[in-house]
């Protein structure tokens, strides 16, 4: 264990992350153009491919941070049964589950039922496929559709915040299924999928088009909704952080392209893979017909 991870164990995460909440929401003049300009610098942002490419047309450190594209930004790729990355960043993962497993980093699994904090969904889900994206603070930060699907369930999932780099991910165990994260659900064409958006360090709130902000609280919040959402929609934004995890169904038979690989930086929109089976988002998912060859998780 690294000494960075160990240090996160005795740090006042949620202490910590409630102050740099109020500091991100200020507007005070004083106060978020010292954030917003401090960190732009640090982590070499432009404002080159954002709506508003002025650093004082942001009224809060908040609103910088989820600052809007320009339209013409990203294209959404239109592959005809394409899984698109939800947001800017980095691969972490990205593979097929082995029964209820995901792999989080080289020689660590989790559970998917821990993951998504429901033992039934995760038995749902054994033998689907996944896929994690990091996103650093210089990424854009709004999470957007790598499907088309009805959202159907938002859960809230109280936790950690350890940060979600590499770093913590070889290091602590179970680190998405321990981490403050919300669970979005979905009917899809292919039958039921998830998009989980996972907190980290100093994130100070998660908030989504169904949900609005969500309300930090110490115990499992769940929603139900009836949104259909396209390819490509906004679903949600961090307030600093984090982690998107895309958790699709055996049935989908999903199959990664070669060179979507851990540690492959992506855009919002880019084309990770195709779905190869259409089903009734009311069928079974165990049906052997949906069995075929998909790729193993791909490590570097």
């Amino acid at each position: 264990m690294t000494l960075f991870t160990t240090i996160q164990q005795f740090v006042p995460q949620q202490q910590l992350s409630k102050v740099a909440g109020r500091l991100a929401a200020s507007r005070h003049p004083l106060v978020k153009r010292a954030f917003i300009r401090s960190f732009a610098k640090a982590y070499g942002v432009s404002l080159n491919e954002y709506e508003r490419q002025s650093f004082n047309a942001y009224e809060s450190f908040n609103d910088f941070f989820t600052r809007e594209l320009r339209d013409d930004a990203r294209t959404i790729d239109s592959t005809p049964q394409g899984i698109v990355s939800p947001a800017d960043g980095v691969i972490s993962q990205l593979g097929q589950l082995h029964d209820h497993k995901l792999l989080q980093a080289k020689g660590r699994h989790y559970d998917v039922g821990q993951l998504l904090a429901d033992s039934e969904d995760g038995s749902y889900f054994a033998d689907g496929s996944f896929a994690t994206v990091y996103l650093a603070p210089n990424n854009y930060h709004r999470v957007h559709m790598p499907f088309a699907g009805v959202l159907t369930k938002t859960r809230y999932v109280p936790g950690t915040l350890f940060s979600v780099n590499n770093s913590t991910a070889a290091n602590v165990p179970d680190l998405f299924a321990r981490n403050e994260r919300l669970v979005c659900m979905f009917d899809t064409e292919y039958g039921k999928a998830a998009v989980v958006m996972v907190g980290a360090m100093i994130v100070a709130g998660i908030e989504t088009c169904a949900t609005g902000k969500i309300t930090r609280t110490d115990e499992i919040q769940e929603q139900n909704h009836n949104m259909s959402l396209a390819q490509g929609d906004e679903l949600g934004r961090f307030y600093l952080g984090s982690t998107a995890i895309v958790v699709l169904p055996k049935a989908a038979q999903a199959d990664w392209l070669d060179n979507m690989v851990a540690n492959t930086a992506v855009q919002m929109g880019q084309l990770l893979g195709k779905a190869h089976m259409k089903v009734n988002a009311d069928s079974d998912n165990t049906d052997e017909t949906n069995d075929s060859s998909t790729n193993d998780n791909k490590e570097v």
